[in-house]
């Protein structure tokens, strides 16, 4: 039997998540690709440089899929400096992110934790300075689970929480764990260059670690994620060809 046979098997049985959606046009996409989702009503961790914005086109796909809502953005102590609104307008509204800083880094799991319970907020975005261990995690599935009851209540889908974490990431009990960092831009419309960004699946419970390669089309609040072809390796060339040692001739030989 094998891995993906195994996998089949043990989750028939299995009710599926609802979940969001994070790619809507798959341009030049290979055939076989997986989708890129997120079960909602669960946790799952972002590592890598473009975590931010990996957590910002979810928000965008979340009012896709539910309309525009708040997006609680919640950052333990750190010298940092803040989420920047204007670097994520391409993607989502401003007017959307609800800034919370605890004093305590210990806080910003509990405020995650308490606005999940209320299922006041579709997606909670948490940047901690390191991974959480597992039962901070667990607490942060049932409270996603106790808020999904109150959002089903006022039509609204489960919530969801990312945890943006250092790199290599490493939080226990996570959904999935993704990593995003800056890829290569290619033209665009009008020959502008569009950005795209290298994203890999590192872990989850039913899937194989996959990568894809990625660019954001479209506005906020009406853009989408879309995959982009992978770049065909450079041929490989053949080593070069050595011409046989020319043997010495008898005028070329020690006397």
């Amino acid at each position: 039997m094998t891995r993906d046979s195994l996998r089949t098997m043990l989750g028939a049985g299995r009710r599926p998540r609802p979940a969001l959606p994070l790619v809507e046009t798959r341009d030049g996409a290979r055939e076989g690709d997986a989708p890129v989702a997120l079960a909602l009503g669960r946790a799952h961790e972002v590592c890598g440089p473009s975590a931010a914005i990996f957590a910002a086109m979810a928000a965008a796909g979340v009012a896709r899929q539910a309309g525009p809502g708040p997006v609680l953005w919640i950052r333990a102590p750190r010298p940092e400096g803040a989420p920047n609104p204007d670097g994520l307008l391409p993607f989502l509204d401003p007017a959307r992110l609800v800034l919370a800083t605890p004093r305590r880094p210990d806080d910003a799991l509990w405020c995650a934790e308490e606005t999940l319970r209320t299922g006041a907020a579709s997606l909670t975005v948490v940047e901690l300075a390191s991974a959480p261990g597992l039962t901070p995690v667990r607490r942060l599935h049932l409270a996603a689970e106790a808020g999904a009851t109150l959002a089903a209540g006022q039509g609204a889908p489960p919530p969801l929480v990312l945890l943006l974490t250092p790199e290599p990431g490493g939080a226990q009990g996570v959904e999935t764990r993704w990593r995003m960092a800056p890829a290569p831009s290619r033209p665009g419309p009008g020959a502008r260059p569009q950005p795209c960004w290298r994203l890999e699946l590192l872990r989850a419970r039913m899937l194989r670690p996959r990568s894809w390669s990625v660019s954001w089309r479209g506005e906020a609040g009406e853009g989408a994620l879309t995959l982009v072809p992978e770049p065909d390796p450079p041929p490989r060339r053949p080593p070069p060809r050595r011409r046989p040692a020319r043997p010495p001739r008898a005028a070329d030989a020690p006397s």
